[in-house]
């Protein structure tokens, strides 16, 4: 088949690499003139790494870091309040957390989807491309300079400010404020490393989560094989709007959120040298991720709060079902791709339906979305109840089982079928 794909981000080019892997011809259509994700910190949790490694994806390359633990500390005095281990991820979850730059994420993606090495064929990337219009039944986008484009399949990855998803419902499906924003920022680890003060507070594999009683929290860990130091700070507001990531925000503003937050942290945060301030977007789970030949992805079909690190890694469990389910298709009729895609469905809405309810809150809030969650995962005895419950719910599925069994149900059903 021929897909066209919207968007180059995590999800789009993971769904590249994917879909290349299927044996299909991909173009990505990226609206902007460069191909990159905006410097910040990302965990890749073990559902997600595990998609990954399959690939070949090179975690030494892309300066992965094998994250070690975490550390829950109070902000006012540093004491620790909790500490859980990651070292037994691998054997518990199959698979590592690692902890990365989304910028050195991204170029590995984009090698691994266009490089003429590796299975299938290289994809293609058309930059300064924006989609303005989509055809969901012929399998066409228009771009802004009124070209058209046409595939046999549509995958929309165009983020959380979603074209595609409109398109999918026929009316405006924006994802809305969740009343909580976030300022980020890099910091390199020399300049911390240079305050000897500040350098004992250094860790080189840990994530760390500095709570207040205001509903405030910072949290620190290193990147980029450990030249850079991630922050993240994270407030409520009243709203904010639908600001993208290229807010920018002054050092004395992330300060004003940080009172009674110990002395050394607010010097650290003095040293950043740009600020980014964002809100953290939500959308209730949807009951269909596509309609005719387009299909939605990512955040684009199931924005997240970053409370469970799942964002990403559910945009790449998209992915990795995509490489399973349309495996080496050559049918490009509409029923038949309807029926792949109901497959696809089957493995994915209900698993991010999930992830994306639980992550409104804390690993130890579980009960508070508890009946929610029994409304998509059936018994109560398959609601996670637990800090343990939720970390083996988020961590320790399989992507490509999943969809390998759901596609053998609908093969094996079709073939019934067709016996009569």
């Amino acid at each position: 088949m021929k897909v066209i794909i919207v968007g180059g981000g995590i999800a789009g080019l993971a769904a590249a690499i994917g879909l290349r892997r299927a044996g299909h011809r991909v173009q990505i259509f990226e609206r902007s003139s460069f191909v990159g994700e905006t410097g910040a910190g990302i965990n890749i949790c073990p559902n997600a790494s595990k998609v990954l490694l399959a690939w070949g994806f090179n975690t030494t390359r892309a300066r992965f870091i094998l994250g070690r633990g975490r550390q829950v500390i109070r902000a006012d005095n540093l004491q620790a309040v909790t500490e859980m281990d990651f070292d037994g991820y691998l054997s518990k979850y199959g698979a590592p957390l690692y902890l990365a730059n989304r910028v050195d994420l991204h170029n590995e993606l984009k090698l691994l989807a266009t490089q003429e090495e590796g299975p299938g064929s290289p994809a293609e990337v058309f930059l300064c491309s924006d989609v303005v219009e989509y055809d969901t039944e012929a399998g066409t986008i228009t771009l802004a300079d009124l070209s058209v484009h046409q595939a046999d399949l549509i995958v929309g990855a165009d983020g959380i400010h979603s074209n595609a998803v409109n398109h999918v419902f026929g009316r405006p499906t924006p994802a809305i404020s969740s009343n909580t924003a976030a300022y980020r920022f890099l910091i390199p680890t020399e300049d911390l490393q240079s305050d000897p003060q500040i350098a004992a507070h250094l860790k080189d594999d840990v994530v760390r989560i500095f709570m207040s009683n205001s509903m405030r929290r910072l949290i620190w860990y290193p990147c980029s094989d450990q030249t850079l130091q991630n922050f993240v700070v994270l407030y409520p507001v009243a709203d904010r709007g639908e600001k993208d990531w290229d807010y920018k925000a002054d050092v004395n503003t992330v300060l004003s959120e940080l009172s009674g937050f110990h002395a050394d942290l607010l010097t650290i945060v003095k040293k950043a040298p740009k600020v980014k301030n964002f809100p953290l977007l939500y959308r209730e789970p949807l009951e269909t991720w596509h309609r005719g030949r387009l299909l939605i992805i990512g955040d684009a079909a199931h924005p997240m709060l970053p409370l469970h690190a799942q964002g990403g890694a559910q945009a790449i469990e998209d992915a990795g079902a995509l490489s399973v389910i349309l495996s080496n298709v050559t049918d490009t009729n509409l029923e038949s791709l309807d029926g792949l895609l109901n497959v696809f469905e089957r493995v994915r809405i209900k698993r991010a339906s999930v992830v994306q309810i639980s992550s409104n809150v804390g690993m130890v809030e579980a009960w508070k979305v508890r009946g929610r969650l029994r409304s998509f995962m059936g018994t109560a005895a398959e609601v996670p109840e637990s800090v343990e419950d939720m970390l083996k719910y988020d961590n320790d599925y399989n992507v490509f089982e999943d969809s390998e069994n759901q596609f053998r149900e609908y093969r094996n059903s079709t073939e019934s079928l067709a016996k009569y």
